[in-house]
C-alpha cells in the first residue's frame, strides 16, 4: 500500500502528528496555505472543498430516511454485497469500537453498522444512514475522498475538513461493478486513532475486493455476444466482451466511444474528423490507432470499410440518453456518473459530452426535483453549474434557501468577473 495514502508512516506519533495537523488546518483555513506534513491526496481534497464553498463546522445533511431510505438500500446493487462485508467487517468492528459504513456514488451513507457506543457518539456529527458524506457536502472524509479520487484512502484527525470529525480516523476503498467497472460507492470503518495504521487501509481494500468478487457471482456477466461500454466519468473507458475487461488507452476509448454512437459505421474520413482537429494528423496516423486497437480487441470486433462494432453495444452514455428520451429522469441521473471522457478534445467526442450533459442539465431543471437538483449541484461536474443552482434556490424549501442563494450570488460574481469589459 503506497504510503500516499496511509495517514500514518510506521513510528510515527499520532499525539504529535494529530498536533502538527491542527495547526497546518488552521493555516489552510486561515490564508489557503498547505504545510507539511499534509499529504498531497489531502492538500488536494482541502482545495476541492475549499472551492466548493463547504463549511469548516456542522454536522452532514441528512437526505433520505425512514421508507425512502428502506427502498432505496434494498433496490441499489451494494444490498447483495453486504452479507460478506458484514462477516469480513462486523465482529471487527465491534471488538474495535468502530463502525462499518458503505455509501453510494454521491457520498450518502446507506449502512452504518458498529459499536452501540460508537455509533451514540457518530450520530452527533450526522454520521447516520442516509446522510451525505460526499466531499462537496463534507469535505475532506474517507467516504466522500474515496469516491472522489476513485483511489484506497485513509484521513486522519485534522485531515479531515470540518472540525467535528476531527476526533476521528477513517479509512475506505471504492467499490466497483466488477463487470462495468462503474462507480457503485465505498466502504469505510471508522473509529478513533488506532485505526491510523496501514493495517486499516490494507483490511479495508481487501474488502472492497471480496465484495466486488461478491457481486460478480451474484451477477453474470454480460452474454458474450454483447458489449458493454463504461465511458463516463473516465478518460480511460471500460470494455467488456467475450468475457473479457479492457482498460483503453484515452484515444482507444475516443475511437470506441465515436464507434459506439455510430453502430452503422463511420468512413475513414469521417472518423478522423472526429477525433483530431483539422489538419493535425494524417490518414496513416489513424489507420495505425485502429491496427493497435484492432489488435487489442479482436479482427473479429473491429471491422472496416466502414469502421464499426460488429456486436450490439451497451454503452452507459447511450443508456442514459435513452432514459432521458422516455422521461426517466431520476434513472438518467442514476446512471450519470460524470462527463463523457472528461479529458477529452476530440471534436466528435466533445459534440456527444455537451449534448449529454445540456439534455440531462435542461431535463433536471424542467423537472424541479430538489433531490436531482442538489445531487447536480454538488457533483464534481455540477458545483459551478449556475443555471442549476439557481433552479435549486427556487426549489428548496424556505429554511433552506440562504446557503444556496449564497452560492448563487457568488458563481454569479465570478462569471460577472471573468466577462470582458
Amino acid at each position: 500500500m503506497s504510503e500516499a495514502w496511509v495517514a500514518l508512516e510506521r513510528g510515527a506519533d499520532p499525539v504529535e502528528r494529530a498536533g502538527e495537523l491542527r495547526r497546518a488546518y488552521d493555516a489552510f483555513t486561515a490564508g489557503g496555505q498547505v504545510r507539511r506534513p499534509v499529504r498531497p491526496v489531502v492538500a488536494e481534497s482541502w482545495r476541492r472543498s475549499a472551492r466548493a464553498r463547504v463549511s469548516p463546522d456542522g454536522p452532514a445533511p441528512v437526505e433520505l430516511a425512514d421508507d425512502e431510505l428502506a427502498a432505496y438500500r434494498e433496490a441499489h446493487p451494494l444490498a447483495a454485497a453486504m452479507p460478506v462485508i458484514r462477516e469480513l467487517m462486523g465482529a471487527y468492528a465491534t471488538d474495535g469500537e468502530h463502525l462499518v459504513a458503505v455509501c453510494d456514488a454521491y457520498g450518502r451513507l446507506l449502512w452504518v453498522e458498529g459499536h452501540p457506543s460508537t455509533l451514540r457518539l457518530a450520530g452527533r456529527m450526522n454520521f447516520v444512514a442516509g446522510a451525505r458524506w460526499s466531499e462537496s457536502a463534507m469535505g475532506t472524509n474517507a467516504p466522500g475522498t474515496a469516491i472522489a479520487i476513485d483511489r484506497p484512502v485513509q484521513v486522519f484527525a485534522a485531515e479531515h475538513f470540518r472540525r467535528p470529525v476531527q476526533t476521528w480516523t477513517c479509512a475506505a476503498a471504492p467499490l466497483h461493478d466488477p463487470h462495468s467497472g462503474r462507480l457503485l460507492g465505498a466502504v469505510d470503518i471508522t473509529g478513533g486513532d488506532g485505526l491510523a495504521h496501514p493495517h486499516s487501509l490494507a483490511f479495508v481494500q481487501a474488502v472492497a475486493r471480496a465484495a466486488e468478487s461478491q457481486l460478480a457471482l451474484l451477477a453474470p456477466a454480460p452474454a458474450r455476444d454483447r458489449v458493454t461500454l463504461s465511458a463516463l466519468g473516465r478518460d480511460e473507458a471500460v470494455l467488456v466482451a467475450g468475457g473479457r475487461t479492457v482498460r483503453l488507452s484515452p484515444r482507444h476509448s475516443e475511437i470506441v466511444v465515436m464507434l459506439a454512437a455510430h453502430p452503422e459505421g463511420v468512413g475513414g474520413g469521417e472518423l478522423l474528423a472526429a477525433l483530431y482537429e483539422e489538419g493535425a494528423v494524417t490518414p496513416v496516423t489513424l489507420r495505425a490507432e485502429l491496427s493497435r486497437l484492432r489488435g487489442l480487441l479482436g479482427p473479429e470486433l473491429l471491422p472496416s470499410r466502414p469502421y464499426r462494432l460488429a456486436a450490439p453495444v451497451d454503452a452507459d452514455f447511450e443508456t442514459v440518453a435513452r432514459r432521458l428520451t422516455s422521461g426517466a429522469v431520476t434513472a438518467a441521473v442514476g446512471g450519470y456518473t460524470g462527463p463523457l471522457l472528461p479529458g477529452s478534445c476530440a471534436p466528435g467526442v466533445v459534440r456527444l459530452r455537451r449534448r449529454l450533459a445540456d439534455q440531462l442539465r435542461a431535463a433536471l431543471i424542467a423537472r424541479g426535483d430538489v433531490q436531482l437538483l442538489d445531487d447536480w449541484a454538488r457533483s464534481p461536474w455540477g458545483e459551478d453549474d449556475l443555471e442549476v443552482w439557481q433552479a435549486l434556490a427556487g426549489a428548496v424549501p424556505a429554511g433552506s434557501r440562504p446557503p444556496v442563494q449564497a452560492r448563487v450570488r457568488a458563481l454569479d460574481a465570478e462569471l460577472s468577473a471573468g466577462l470582458p469589459a
